[in-house]
């Protein structure tokens, strides 16, 4: 077997890639190459079958399947492998993934950010495509990257290209919104308990609306209440979601806290997306997988959606008898999410009354993957650290580093808005583009500053889509990419002025005295 070779994720080895037995992540050395040989026969089903509807929903699934703590099961890899085969027609044009991987330095990593910033890409346009939303621009991109990835050695294309990633990413976010809002309602401001009730209850992860709408639906009546975990917090805010009586509150921080989180938990946990880690002993007789998810050994609910085996198992478990009371990390017991861009545009008055009287004075969007390695705790420090004047806006699961702060109010508004997952980035774009229209200059003149925490390649596609925007002076960590050659990443810092963190104390002093 071919040795392993994997540097996609934050968590990969420092200035390294992950090699055998396994990578960081938890996935096996088998896993990894058969997502590599995955990877390459979707490369040869793109350069000698063409495109049609069936072969880009094929890629859609296949690249989201390869995305980091997404699927852990080589028989599950291996049956998708076998599906790409089976669309390929006529003469297989082979590629070998090692061509990429022991390619010219810059040209590897060139390519590098257009494979994983295509996986990312592809992660969002899953959840559209089972909502009913494509989109012919991003579905043609697929065709094009893959092919690019195969056959192109030109570094000024390239780098032309990687930005037109971050392009068709916008719009595939934009794609994704549509579909959630569309179905579910725009988010609303929602207050969100953290206490856990007595009797039978689910846990929910991951980051799929329709997964829990149909769970939610399937449960009604049953005495069995849903609470959400990690990404799937803003599903609260969702006026087709919280109509439901029985979803009630959240349970846990962020993924990379599961293990500790759900040992002996008395509940069933369905994982609906990426996210899952390695599964413990002592919960591993609970854990439900659906979708592109896969473990080896966890049952696995297919696409029928018929989740009865995981109600089964909650009414078994009984649940807790007595309340439960739990807290984010730094011990808050409340947690408020729903403010996208409908909803802020919605008081934006009141934000520009608040910056024209000096009560504002400086916005953060501080955002983006959490994770398990050191250096996470600079996003806390951060925030609390942040001028009192200064709102904080903040998605995806780095913000379970501060959530549960009560940093008080500005102008009758949370410092803290929390816009929703990662899969909500395109809120965060909106809202920065209206306040630049409103103050008459341009995103980089505004009083504002982006911190990236990444972790995996959702995060590597917002990164790209930001810098596709022109946005410059992006403080990005804990770590810089490893995929990331040196000079690549001069041409970034040369062009973007992208700076990797340092301290709360240093970075914020360079920010508010620039």
């Amino acid at each position: 077997m071919t040795e392993m070779f994997c540097f996609q994720c934050e968590q990969t080895c420092l200035d390294s890639n992950c090699h055998s037995p396994a990578g960081n992540c938890g996935k096996s050395e088998e896993v990894s190459n058969l997502q590599d040989e995955l990877t390459e026969n979707l490369i040869s089903l793109v350069l000698t079958s063409g495109k049609n509807e069936k072969n880009t929903e094929t890629i859609i699934e296949s690249l989201f399947m390869t995305v980091t703590n997404v699927n852990f099961d080589p028989a599950a890899v291996r049956k998708m492998i076998g599906k790409v085969k089976s669309y390929i027609t006529g003469t297989p044009i082979p590629y070998s993934m090692q061509s990429l991987w022991c390619s010219n330095e810059d040209i590897r990593s060139l390519k590098s950010l257009i494979l994983f910033g295509l996986r990312g890409i592809a992660a969002y346009a899953h959840h559209a495509l089972i909502l009913g939303y494509v989109d012919q621009e991003v579905d043609d991109f697929y065709y094009e990257a893959l092919e690019a990835i195969a056959k192109n050695e030109d570094a000024d294309e390239l780098y032309h290209l990687v930005l037109k990633t971050g392009r068709v990413n916008l719009k595939v976010m934009e794609l994704l919104d549509k579909a959630n809002t569309e179905t579910y309602g725009k988010p609303e401001p929602t207050q969100v308990a953290t206490d856990i009730e007595p009797g039978p209850f689910i846990v929910v992860t991951g980051h799929d609306l329709r997964d829990l709408a149909i769970l939610l639906e399937q449960t009604k009546d049953k005495g069995i209440n849903v609470y959400t975990h990690g990404e799937m917090l803003p599903c609260h805010a969702y006026p087709g979601l919280k109509k439901y009586s029985h979803l009630r509150g959240n349970f846990g921080t962020a993924w990379q806290n599961q293990q500790k989180e759900f040992d002996n938990l008395p509940a069933p946990i369905l994982f609906t997306t990426n996210c899952i880690m390695p599964v413990k002993n002592s919960y591993n007789d609970r854990v439900y997988t659906t979708s592109v998810v896969g473990y080896p050994g966890m049952v696995h609910i297919g696409e029928d959606k018929d989740f009865s085996p995981i109600i089964k198992k909650s009414l078994e478990l009984k649940g807790y008898e007595k309340v439960r009371h739990f807290s984010g990390l730094n011990g808050g017991n409340s947690l408020t999410t729903g403010f996208g861009k409908d909803a802020i545009l919605g008081v934006l008055d009141q934000i520009v009354e608040a910056v024209q009287r000096g009560d504002i004075k400086h916005f953060f969007l501080v955002g983006g993957c959490d994770g398990a390695k050191m250096g996470r705790n600079y996003y806390t420090e951060f925030v609390k650290k942040a001028p009192k004047d200064s709102i904080i806006l903040t998605l995806a699961c780095g913000k379970y580093r501060f959530n549960d702060l009560d940093l008080g109010t500005i102008g009758g508004l949370p410092r803290i808005l929390d816009m929703g997952q990662c899969n909500d980035a395109y809120s965060a774009v909106q809202v920065v583009l209206e306040l630049s229209k409103v103050f008459n200059c341009t995103v980089n003149d505004l009083p504002l500053t982006i911190v990236l925490s990444w972790y995996e390649q959702k995060a590597i596609a917002i990164l790209l889509t930001l810098l596709s925007m022109g946005i410059k002076n992006i403080y990005i960590g804990p770590t810089v990419p490893v995929f990331i050659s040196s000079n690549v990443l001069n041409i970034l810092v040369e062009n973007y002025n992208i700076r990797p963190i340092s301290s709360p104390e240093k970075d914020l002093e360079e920010i508010l005295n620039k």
